[in-house]
């Protein structure tokens, strides 16, 4: 579970097992997925819910704690459903299903973290596996607190530097020569920097001028912070002080 210890809007300060959040994390033997039945993002409902449903299943079946997998496809009320029940159960920390396709959805990425958010325990803690690195401020800003560093493999494969703002080819743009290993190092500290970076930002109540100004180096991450300033002012304003 996790300790809240200092929120600035919805995005939270906090301490789960030895790490302070946000932070980068990924399941290890002490911390393991619950069974879970994976589906694609885009199938038809049926589909999405009997992955739902089997999802559950297993959860109930389980004799482990770990981490509870919230499935439903881009079905915003199969994922309620799915985090609800699993809320019940007692798991205490949650992935978000189909990262990489909810990046490239803003809408339906901010219906389905801000309802799952508001949905379970607000000590659980909401693990986003593969992120790209400019979303970490927003993410974080809407209530995630893990980030899986998979992303950074990925993008090393395919010869990518990743840094705060943008990618680039290091074919096309030779800005350092680096092998897969070193590139794939680069990568996992820019992340790094990154997320020290909104840690400090919450400390000082500011992370909101750095959302803003990394949502201007995506399209993608606009459209989700234009999307929640809209439908979800309720949520922000809630968790944000009053001077």
């Amino acid at each position: 579970m996790l300790l809240v210890t200092q929120h600035d809007g919805p995005a939270r300060l906090g301490n789960y097992e030895k790490l302070k959040t946000p932070a980068i994390f990924r399941p290890n033997n002490e911390i393991k997925i619950i069974k879970d039945e994976a589906m694609p993002y885009d199938v038809p409902k049926e589909l999405a819910e009997w992955s739902v449903n089997e999802t559950i299943e297993n959860a109930k079946k389980s004799e482990e704690t770990g981490i509870g997998v919230i499935h439903g496809g881009k079905y915003l009320d199969l994922r309620i459903k799915c985090a609800e029940e699993l809320d019940k159960l007692g798991i205490t920390t949650f992935l978000i299903a189909n990262p990489e396709e909810l990046l490239r959805h803003p809408r339906d990425l901010v219906d389905i973290v801000v309802n799952i958010r508001e949905t379970v325990n607000p000590n659980a803690a909401l693990y986003f596996p593969f992120v790209d690195i400019n979303f970490i401020p927003l993410l974080t800003y809407m209530g995630i607190d893990l980030f899986g560093d998979y992303a950074c493999d990925f993008y090393a494969y395919l010869n990518i530097m990743q840094t705060p703002t943008a990618k680039y080819n290091v074919n096309k743009y030779q800005i350092y020569d680096l092998n897969f290993e070193e590139l794939k190092e680069y990568n996992k500290n820019t992340m790094d920097f990154v997320i020290r970076e909104v840690r400090e930002n919450i400390k000082n109540s500011t992370l909101r001028n750095l959302v803003e100004e990394r949502c201007c180096t995506s399209p993608e991450a606009m459209s989700a912070l234009r999307i929640l300033d809209k439908k979800y002012a309720d949520f922000l304003d809630k968790y944000t002080p009053l001077y």
